[in-house]
């Protein structure tokens, strides 16, 4: 006999648990059904325990400038081994705490592989057996995975994906990292910071190519004085694997080389999951591997939505949950707004750190505003000298007509901490009368927010 239910979700990362939550908490009959583990890719294998790893390589970055600070320390090294138990222990805290939510909260889990089967209707594959669940809202969290190119395939041995990079079975000496978005280049600080002798080759024209050229530049510039080998408009055509070698043959301006490397980490994009699940038998919609939905997650099924990744870009945790929140709140009767990605944050955690939301600046001139651009360098302010982190820049880019913050981009030392700001004023639809006007707490790294608006404006106090 099936188990009814008011909504049922599939998949438990960011965006599945956080629609089962707020769907539970508005009186809702809930169950979220989830096929490895609660906290999907994000808690699991990507966002929390890569955050971990990269802080224990920044901790390692400044016990070797001890002495910048007068202070001294000898004998520095690191074990990989408990490096990485240390990032999956923060990863198993994290997923038992949701276990904790959904019992709280009245969510029924459910461990197993779903499919529909009718509108409303899921079969459920667990451990157990066969079971069906039915409900009159079902969300679609079901999430996305690597990317993987003919040739370039992860062995988990001398190819990697993120999941292998994540418990390494050996630390590289000579590393290829394919792909500087998000993943690729977090992966590439890391082992770089331990000591890799890391290349990074990018089909694109720059690093980082979804970031404001002029941040992507000064990047790139500190990922060279770190000792990174940077090949932009280069594509890695194939990969030789012998022995404990992969030769890869790189092609670039025409021409193709081989270099040899003992790792590769391939970071290549995702690619959403949407097999096996019956979408196509019930009529929905999909693109590339991502299902096509309106701007509330609506896939034209009735009664089905689909949120996070699977849905497509932006590919970012945060705006998984927000679709979940405000998919649920819908389900339940109420009348939330639409999540815009134009005012979604991206951040990127390498060294130095990278944010960014709303348009770049060229965006902005095609899209033709008139522009007022600021910027302001982490030189200039006092918390980021006395920090021992000079090396930054926050670019805001204004209508020139209208005032209004179309974006802003930053890279420097906890800019993922200050993009938030920004954030907010754009959704409050703040001008740069607004934020001039805003009192900022001195000493600060904030307060290189304010004069990048002053500088836009011919205003700039203190560079």
């Amino acid at each position: 006999m099936a188990q009814n239910f008011d909504m049922v979700v599939i998949g438990a990362g960011p965006g599945g648990y956080v629609a089962a939550i707020r769907g539970a908490q508005l009186g809702l009959k809930v169950a979220c059904i989830e096929r490895e583990h609660l906290g999907g890719i994000c808690l699991n294998w990507g966002c929390i325990p890569t955050k971990a790893l990269l802080r224990s390589a920044e901790v390692f970055h400044l016990m070797h400038r001890a002495k910048d600070f007068g202070l001294s320390a000898e004998g520095i090294g690191f074990d990989l081994e408990k490096v990485v138990a240390r990032s999956r222990g923060v990863a198993k805290q994290l997923t038992g705490g949701i276990g904790h939510l959904f019992k709280k909260n009245k969510v029924t889990t459910i461990m197993g592989e779903a499919r529909l089967v009718a509108p409303g209707k899921v079969s459920v594959k667990t451990d157990k057996g066969a079971e069906e669940v039915t409900a009159k809202s079902i969300v679609l969290a079901t999430g996305a995975r690597a990317r993987e190119l003919p040739g370039l395939e992860p062995d988990g041995k001398l190819v990697w994906n993120y999941k292998h990079a994540l418990v390494p079975p050996h630390m590289p000496k000579k590393l290829l990292v394919i792909g500087s978005g998000a993943i690729g280049i977090e992966f590439a600080s890391f082992f770089n910071t331990l000591g890799a002798d890391t290349t990074v080759v990018e089909v694109m024209d720059r690093v980082l190519p979804v970031e404001d050229a002029e941040i992507s530049a000064f990047a790139k510039k500190q990922f060279v004085k770190q000792g990174m080998k940077i090949l932009e408009k280069a594509t890695v055509k194939k990969l030789d694997r012998k022995g404990g070698t992969v030769t890869a043959h790189i092609e670039s301006n025409g021409k193709t080389e081989t270099q040899d490397f003992d790792t590769v980490i391939s970071a290549v994009g995702i690619v959403g999951n949407v097999e096996n699940l019956g979408l196509e038998d019930l009529g929905v919609k999909i693109d590339r591997t991502h299902v096509l939905t309106d701007e509330y997650c609506r896939t034209g099924v009735d009664g089905l939505y689909a949120i996070g990744d699977v849905a497509g870009a932006p590919w970012l945790a945060h705006k998984a949950s927000h679709e979940g929140v405000m998919v649920a709140e819908l389900i339940a009767g109420g009348h939330p707004h639409p999540v815009k990605p134009s005012s979604i944050a991206g951040c990127t955690y390498c060294h130095p750190q990278v944010a960014s939301v709303g348009l770049t600046e060229a965006k902005a001139k095609e899209l033709g505003h008139d522009v007022k651009v600021g910027r302001f360098p982490f030189v200039g302010n006092g918390k980021a000298i006395a920090l021992g982190e000079p090396e930054g820049m926050i670019k805001t880019v204004f209508d020139a007509k209208t005032g209004e913050l179309l974006g802003a981009h930053m890279v420097g030392a906890e800019v993922t901490e200050l993009i938030q700001g920004y954030v907010i004023g754009r959704h409050l639809e703040t001008t740069e009368q607004d934020l001039m006007e805003t009192v900022f707490p001195h000493p600060t790294l904030s307060e290189m927010m304010h004069e990048s608006v002053l500088d836009a404006y011919g205003r700039a106090i203190h560079f």
